[in-house]
């Protein structure tokens, strides 16, 4: 239903010092929006409000319509348990879809989380112009609010194409259901806020911390630009990151991942979700979404270090398949940083060893209470899509230099490559490995004409070698497998029940 989209949720934060301003919130009362957003801040509370539905995002559903949505992770069977079949059918590239709608709640779910981010930057956009305060502070939380909507929106114009398109605040029901929007229009409007975004944001040495900056912009910007083929135009503004010198490699690879209460927004940091562990309800729990079941308290203790290790049961989600691990080449330091391996006395199947992502897993206090912050975009992409963009200009030698800086830190040599289209096919390699699991892989298939043919042959290994991803013995993937390989996801059936134009 619509009221994803009409209502804004106000939060306030308490303070506990510049670091923890960002974390630390508490409900808000009920209030008015023509009677809320008299000072600045006001707007910094509504501004806070538009990140939250992030942590809903990377914890629970991007991971599902994306990395498990392509050959990078599965969906490991427990027939003992039985089907959670709205999972499975992500993973299996099966989605129910008629007249272009479908009923997959994890659908439904990041489709109103977008809309929720784009409800409340709408509300911060109409009324900041006209609340007199501190230009730069306004100009900061202007660009936060841009961002945040342009983000959105490219998620949902690459999840579902044509979508309605608000750009001010919902007031009544019937204001709520707009046509559906061309995709053209959309990524317009996603320039657009970026841009003004970019202007308006402050760079990463002066921004708080965990807040988005004048290079996620640029960055945001340029993988919008890339997604679309404007080569030229996505190199100009990823050299500009580069030469700010705001951002670095981290010596290791595993050091570019936040730790549960440390190591957060470093120097490979472009943006990254917050999370804070405790009760206070900005916690994750994404590793532990993405643990091969069932596990036991001592097969998991090792894994999360948790003094109250819980077994967990049921079926296991985003489990690297044989063909991520196969990526890797012999010497890549970042495999075993990515990837591990645990062995499961419960399991059904003969080999009872899978793998789970290591990247993720940081020791912590509680079960299911996680501070890790979930990467957007690290520095390294930027070089790849650096990369990639000089490449597709015939700039060979410039894009190879960008490519071995990555490989350099993996401990690999420089690329062998030189053409432009074994530079292309290099560059598409190592995105794969050094971006596995963080939600890239299905948008890369898509972005460069590969999804069809790569997910089909994919479908094809699964379903001829059941047993390699994760199948117990005697299990077969379901008649419907990978009978519905399409680009785009079909909108959600509850918002088209209210909607006359989808």
């Amino acid at each position: 239903m619509k009221k994803s989209i009409i209502l804004i949720l106000l939060v306030a934060f308490t303070q506990t010092g510049c670091k923890e301003d960002f974390l630390s919130l508490v409900p808000a009362t009920a209030l008015s929006s023509a009677t809320f957003f008299t000072k600045q801040a006001d707007f910094e509370q509504a501004v806070n409000a538009a990140y939250v539905p992030l942590r809903s995002i990377v914890n629970d559903k991007a991971w599902l319509l994306s990395e498990m949505h392509s050959d990078n992770t599965y969906y490991a069977r427990n027939i003992l348990f039985g089907a959670t079949e709205q999972q499975e059918d992500l993973a299996d590239f099966a989605v129910p879809t008629a007249n272009g709608v479908t009923s997959n709640r994890h659908v439904l779910d990041q489709y109103r989380l977008d809309y929720q981010i784009i409800s409340r930057s709408n509300q911060i956009l109409s009324q900041i112009d006209d609340v007199d305060f501190d230009a730069t502070v306004k100009a900061n939380l202007k660009g936060q609010a841009q961002f945040l909507r342009a983000y959105a929106y490219f998620e949902l114009v690459r999840y579902f194409g044509k979508v309605p398109m608000h750009l001010e605040p919902v007031t009544d029901r019937q204001g709520a259901a707009l046509p559906l929007s061309e995709e053209s229009a959309i990524y317009a409007q996603i320039i657009a806020d970026a841009t003004a975004a970019a202007s308006g944001l402050l760079p990463k040495s002066v921004q708080e911390p965990g807040r988005v900056t004048s290079g996620a912009a640029k960055m945001l910007l340029a993988n919008v630009h890339i997604t679309q083929k404007n080569w030229a135009e996505a190199a100009g503004l990823l050299q500009q990151v580069v030469n700010s010198g705001e951002y670095s490699l981290m010596p290791n690879y595993g050091d570019a991942f936040s730790d549960n209460a440390s190591n957060k927004n470093n120097a490979e940091s472009v943006f990254e979700v917050q999370f804070l562990e405790g009760s206070a309800g900005l916690n994750g729990s994404f590793i532990y979404n993405f643990m091969p079941r069932p596990i036991s308290p001592e097969e998991l203790a090792p894994i999360t270090g948790t003094s109250n290790p819980q077994p967990i049961s049921g079926e296991g989600n985003n489990i690297p398949t044989p063909d991520v691990i196969a990526a890797y080449e012999d010497g890549d330091l970042r495999k075993d940083e990515s990837i591990a391996y645990v062995t499961l006395g419960g399991s059904l199947r003969s080999n009872q060893e899978y793998p789970y992502i290591k990247k993720y897993a940081k020791k912590h206090s509680l079960h299911g209470n996680t501070g890790t912050n979930w990467p957007i975009y690290r520095y390294s992409e930027v070089l790849l899509f650096l990369a990639e963009a000089l490449a597709e200009q015939g700039q060979t030698s410039e894009a190879a230099n960008y490519l071995n800086m990555v490989r350099s830190r993996a401990g690999l040599a420089n690329t062998t490559a030189s053409s432009q289209d074994d530079l292309r096919t290099a560059i598409y390699k190592e995105r794969r490995v050094e971006l596995a699991f963080e939600n890239k892989r299905w948008f890369d298939l898509v972005r460069t004409g590969r999804a069809i043919d790569v997910i089909t042959a994919y479908g094809n290994r699964i379903k001829a070698n059941p047993l390699d991803y994760y199948y117990p013995e005697g299990a077969e993937p379901r008649s419907n497998a990978f009978s519905n390989i399409s680009l785009l996801y079909g909108l959600p059936a509850d918002e088209a029940a209210l909607s006359p134009h989808f």
